[in-house]
């Protein structure tokens, strides 16, 4: 059942979701040229100094948590004679990534680059969910101690375990070309969601995942399912669960595509902001290193990721929050699709929203300014649908 709101939206109430969507209109937009001043007025027409700010003073995500340590300022970034070290986390698949970002680094910068391995809190903690013992912030905490203290001079991150505001001091470099966004539902039995039996047992501990799994078939039964990749492989294959939820993009990074027995369409199971996406991470003094890494950003990519991240910064911004949040390019115009469910009530209706706008193919700062307003606009929309109730089960 549809009908006019009489304020520029639209809105839907399906069985089990209801949507809202708008149309935020594109202009034209001449080239800025000149001071940093003047580039933040110009944005400040359209309503989008904080968003601007943020890009112009870091040319990446500056987004503060905490302060740096004054060990910052005594650690030097000077490279050794043995080139930039990359941080990373030391299961297969981040080695994956940091060796493909250090294999991409010499081919198309000419550098040399060795990698750090080590163990984050996230990794060690395999007994209770994230959301219970500090967040995603887990898997990049002692990565960022290492870059702190000279140790590395980079880190690589799977976009969407790293956190929405950064520690003052860090900012993200890069942002690579996007793979498979979507989720990829795994079981040795079964070759969809449809075939499960009634009551199968299905194991993920993403909250997104768990409400819009609710949302699809309220009669699973959902179980939490921690580890690295090829842990919880395993423990499919041991026979715990009739199937469980990861990453596509992780499973083909690893060659692990044949596991994949479907792929959840991008509307059924919206994808957690960032999904599928490489992040670099450097400290934002190193100025000469974040001017080479610029140089490998994937500007559609880029510009999608931070108009999810802004959804999820708007709202609270928090992996206790069952929020997903995907956008996609149509042309010119950058379409988003964001979701929420209740962490308390995960059978209530999801609330569904959609946006759009023209938006330059540029990685500059207006440009990532507007992809940023796309991205409140559509928290805002949320907002409109009673997002604060739902968020007040998350907040409590």
């Amino acid at each position: 059942m549809a009908g006019s709101r009489g304020d520029g939206y639209e809105s839907t109430r399906h069985e089990n979701s209801l949507e809202v969507a708008a149309r935020s209109p594109g202009h034209h937009r001449e080239p800025i040229r000149g001071n940093l001043a003047a580039v933040a007025a110009c944005a400040a027409n359209l309503g989008m100094r904080h968003a601007l700010g943020l890009r112009c003073q870091t040319r990446g995500t500056s987004d503060n948590r905490a302060t740096m340590t004054e060990n910052r300022a005594e650690a030097s970034l000077t490279l050794s004679a043995t080139g930039l070290q990359i941080a990373t986390r030391e299961s297969r698949l981040a080695l994956w990534q940091a060796e493909h970002v250090r294999d991409l680094l010499a081919r198309r910068l000419g550098l040399h680059v060795g990698l750090l391995g080590m163990t984050t809190r996230g990794d060690q903690i395999l007994d209770r969910a994230l959301s219970k013992v500090g967040g995603k912030g887990l898997f990049v905490k002692e990565l960022e101690v290492a870059l702190e203290e000279g140790r590395a001079h980079l880190a690589v991150h799977s976009l969407k375990d790293v956190p929405m505001e950064l520690p003052e001091g860090f900012v993200l470099a890069a942002v690579l070309e996007r793979e498979d966004p979507r989720d990829a539902l795994v079981s040795t039995h079964f070759a969809s969601v449809a075939a499960l039996p009634q009551g199968a047992v299905v194991g993920t501990s993403s909250l997104r995942r768990v409400v819009q799994l609710m949302s699809l078939r309220p009669d699973l039964r959902i179980e939490p399912l921690r580890g690295n990749l090829d842990t919880r492989l395993r423990k499919l294959d041991e026979g715990g669960f009739d199937a469980i939820v990861l990453a596509a993009a992780g499973l083909k990074r690893l060659g692990l595509a044949a596991r994949i027995r479907a792929t959840f369409d991008e509307q059924q199971m919206i994808p957690a902001a960032g999904q599928g996406a490489l992040a670099i991470e450097v400290r934002s003094d190193a100025e000469t290193l974040r001017s080479q890494l610029a140089e490998l950003t994937h500007v559609p990519t880029w510009l999608a990721v931070h108009a999810e991240r802004a959804v999820s910064r708007a709202l609270g911004g928090s992996c206790s929050m069952p929020l997903a949040a995907h956008a996609v390019w149509q042309g010119q115009t950058l379409v988003i699709d964001a979701a929420l469910g209740d962490v308390e009530q995960p059978s209530r209706p999801l609330l569904r929203t959609r946006a759009q706008a023209l938006i330059e193919l540029s990685g500059d700062a207006v440009a990532t300014a507007e992809a940023t307003a796309l991205g409140e606009l559509a928290a805002a929309q949320l907002r409109r649908l009673g997002a604060d109730g739902y968020l007040a089960a998350t907040l409590a």
